[in-house]
């Protein structure tokens, strides 16, 4: 437990390394709410990926962004550069990885602060050390351990924390429009299904479950099922959309993206997916959501789930973190589409 006592002086500007996952971005903005209550009048800059920037679009955390390009030298020097012209003498790094210092180390940041590990003390200024037991490194909630931060700093972190989304009028308009086309009215119950996951085929259920899925929600709820895929996950909704009788609304051709993503959600009555970040949104805009879980620790989601039913199946093997199976995939595969059918009908009904 950390002393309240302010480490940080009330900066001009305050530059936040974001995380890169969509899920991850939506657990850190306790945290930004910590550092926005915290320093009222701060100009606070994010340092966030191009397409996931609207995620974070309409909140009150940032007054711009940086675009995140540390994948090529080209692109490193222009965030490099970017970050230099707000001349800002403190930094927040929410991630773990050498790489996300160094671009504002380069930059002329004095004062950097996050996780002192990976080698990477030599160009913070502190940070809390990752919490250990049996030298081993103690799991917490990834929204937990981005407020770590804020705790090490003397910030105020309140007792309960919840993510929260904004959704521009501009947006919800668009949004609307696109509701119309798809024959959604207002009256209906609108079932999301999310089968894709971008970090890897080993958080996918089959898409013959989805499929069968949809047929359950549209003959017992009389359920309109809103197809939902991100950019390379094309051929994951077309395999549901090949396997199902039901009528499902298909998404592709409107290109819903990040940003477009939030009002959609906030549309369904009840989200099925896939452990990935659609999830948090669901959490953040206070939707019923329904998770299957397979290579991955739920300690790392484990906050904010009373709304939320998590299906995951116990099996040697897991959690590995793995991209792809090495194996034969039976955490996802042992898990069968009533099973997930039920857990929608209780969230409804509650």
């Amino acid at each position: 437990m950390y002393m309240v006592q302010r480490r940080l002086h009330d900066p001009d500007t305050l530059i936040i390394r974001c995380p890169n996952w969509v899920g991850d971005i939506v657990m850190a903005i306790p945290a930004l709410d910590c550092f926005r209550n915290s320093f009222p009048n701060t100009k606070i800059i994010g340092i966030v990926k191009k397409n996931a920037q609207g995620i974070l679009r309409d909140g009150p955390w940032f007054d711009g962004f940086i675009d995140c390009e540390d994948k090529s030298w080209a692109g490193f020097r222009r965030m490099t550069e970017q970050i230099r012209s707000y001349k800002a003498d403190i930094a927040v790094i929410l991630i773990n990885s050498v790489r996300s210092v160094l671009g504002v180390w380069l930059a002329g940041v004095k004062n950097i602060y996050g996780y002192r590990q990976n080698f990477r003390g030599i160009f913070l200024k502190g940070g809390p050390k990752p919490v250990r037991n049996d030298h081993r490194n103690v799991l917490m909630s990834t929204t937990e351990s981005y407020l770590e931060i804020c705790r090490w700093l003397g910030l105020e972190v309140p007792e309960k924390v919840k993510p929260r989304l904004f959704i521009g009028q501009e947006i919800l308009k668009r949004a609307e429009s696109l509701f119309q086309k798809y024959g959604i009215e207002e009256t209906d119950l609108v079932i999301g299904l999310n089968p894709g996951a971008s970090f890897g085929t080993s958080k996918c259920w089959p898409s013959e479950r989805f499929a069968e899925l949809a047929e359950l929600c549209e003959k017992d709820l009389g359920a309109k099922i809103l197809l939902l895929s991100g950019p390379g996950e094309e051929s994951i909704a077309q395999a549901v959309l090949n396997k199902s009788g039901a009528n499902i609304i298909d998404t592709r051709n409107d290109k819903v993206d990040l940003e477009m993503l939030k009002p959609f959600i906030q549309r369904c009555n009840l989200l099925i997916t896939n452990d990935t970040g659609p999830r948090h949104y669901a959490v953040a805009l206070d939707i019923p959501v329904v998770v299957i879980m397979g290579p991955t620790n739920p300690s790392y989601t484990a906050t904010n789930l009373d709304n939320t039913i998590v299906i995951r199946k116990e099996v040697d093997c897991s959690p590995c973190h793995k991209k792809v199976c090495p194996k034969d995939h039976q955490c996802m595969t042992k898990i069968t589409a009533t099973e997930v059918f039920l857990a929608a009908k209780k969230l409804l009904k509650d």
